[in-house]
């Protein structure tokens, strides 16, 4: 088995766990809390440079999660 081929099934199997874990009504409340709190919010004008960095750290995570989550699902994970 290729790398290339190993690495596509195990961040195929990692998406489908990522669909199981947020999957049903409170899978949903968690990911939007995390929407919320992250993608959704706005940092004020005067922040530092330091919290809009931290901010969008955090923005990336929450956007890779959903990710993860949506590809499992459109991979038919149960």
């Amino acid at each position: 088995m290729s790398d290339a081929h190993s690495f596509s099934a195990e961040s195929d199997d990692l998406a489908a766990a990522f669909a199981r874990c947020f999957r049903g009504g409170d899978g949903e409340r968690v990911l939007g809390h995390l929407r919320r709190i992250t993608i959704d919010r706005r940092a004020a004008p005067d922040c530092s440079d330091a919290e809009l960095r931290h901010l969008e750290g955090q923005r990336h995570l929450a956007a890779y999660i959903a990710q993860l989550v949506a590809r499992g699902q459109l991979g038919g994970a149960s």
